[in-house]
């Protein structure tokens, strides 16, 4: 493969991020005898929490996995009993429960947690593929289709690195996307107050029973509950407010007062039943404060040699649309493929382009008005319509 410009045989190809969709698009073009460079600002692979659980659909995620030869060893760690989705009433009322077949396991969407896909990944690729402790500060075009890539390391040292084909799968907040558009991430009017219960079952059995075996919603009048069990008996717990960004400089709090947040949370959410509010009291964790953002959309930019962008950084959208890591994947995998199939890594990102760029705006489009829904004075009514198919 040769790219314009340069004298070598294949492209130097530098992932900035090593996040779902960078790991599979390393993880695929190593597959096929192309070799590409990993930058993360983490300092190992351990350095950071790396969320909740994820959902991996067939024609996405799965997708990706089976492209990359790990579908196998993907379904050994998956949880079909993830999917059950339920919905209670602020009256702590189950209106609404989907429990899979336990059959449905690739014809369905197991779920993973974030840290084991992320392991999964990591372990399918040679140990010097990820160069950790590289945080990126900005991308230098040098004018003939290459970029030189600025970095610092943990101890504050300067790195630099060239590269023909700069991928971006740096996120929400991505600085490889500055060079491609001016957009940046809207707040979508919704926050999470993010907490967790630990050995659920045993130490927490009544939110445990609650939550069932996969996620758990309980939305109403512009905020609600999100419970979701991951492994191990873990329970990561959102509590969402469609709130100002600042709320919590506005109510004078605190975040790391773990007493004062619980206060004001429950103050909130007055009315509501207790078995929800065990939610906010019976935790095992402070809180932390999770304003959602989404870039806006449609989100396009002009094709630039030698750069294209993949994940939250092309696409970031509200969780809601629940297909956030499953197009990061997919992305990973079309790039990937298409660096394969053309003979030029500036034509293989036009054809991946045209097929990202509308299947981002359909996504974004639906995570929109899917948080509109979920957080409306009547998301109740809402969100049990579009579980139930009478939307």
């Amino acid at each position: 493969m040769s790219v314009r410009n340069t004298t070598h045989t294949t492209p130097r190809i530098a992932i900035i991020g090593a996040g779902p969709g960078g790991l599979i698009c390393a993880r695929i073009l190593r597959r096929n005898g192309i070799t590409a460079t990993i930058y993360e600002r983490d300092a190992s692979r351990t350095a950071r929490d790396q969320g909740g659980s994820l959902d991996m659909h067939p024609g996405s995620g799965q997708h990706a996995l089976r492209q990359a030869g790990l579908l196998d060893d993907f379904l050994a760690r998956a949880r079909p009993e993830g999917q059950q989705m339920r919905l209670v009433g602020r009256d702590g009322r189950v209106l609404f429960d989907a429990i899979p077949p336990e059959a449905d396991t690739v014809e369905g969407n197991p779920e993973i947690d974030r840290g084991q896909l992320r392991g999964l990944l990591l372990d399918s690729l040679d140990p010097t593929t990820v160069r950790w402790g590289h945080q990126l500060t900005h991308v230098e075009p040098r004018g003939d289709g290459t970029h030189r890539l600025h970095f610092v390391d943990a101890h504050g040292t300067d790195i630099t690195a060239d590269a023909d084909l700069v991928i971006g799968a740096d996120g929400a907040w991505s600085r490889v996307r500055r060079v491609l558009s001016d957009a940046t991430p809207r707040y979508t009017g919704v926050t999470f107050v993010e907490t967790s219960l630990d050995e659920a079952d045993t130490r927490h059995p009544a939110l445990a029973e609650l939550t069932g075996n996969g996620t758990m919603m309980a939305l109403d009048d512009n905020q609600g509950f999100v419970a979701q069990r991951n492994s191990g008996g873990h329970i990561r717990v959102s509590v969402g407010m469609r709130v100002d960004e600042e709320w919590h400089r506005h109510a004078g709090l605190d975040l790391t007062d773990t007493a004062a947040v619980r206060a004001v949370l429950l103050d909130r959410f007055g009315g509501w039943s207790p078995d929800l509010l065990g939610f906010i009291t019976d935790t095992d964790a402070g809180y932390t404060n999770r304003p959602l953002y989404a870039l806006p959309v449609p989100h396009t930019w002009a094709p630039t040699p030698g750069l294209t962008l993949l994940g939250d950084a092309a696409h970031l959208m509200s969780p809601f649309s629940g297909m956030g890591a499953n197009l990061a994947m997919l992305d990973g995998a079309d790039l990937a493929q298409a660096l394969v199939d053309h003979p030029t890594a500036d034509q293989a990102v036009t054809a991946y382009e045209k097929v990202l760029l509308p299947r981002s705006i359909e996504a974004a489009e639906g995570a929109a008005e899917g948080i509109d829904g979920a957080f409306a004075p009547d998301s109740a009514e809402q969100t049990l319509a579009h579980m139930t198919g009478h939307h």
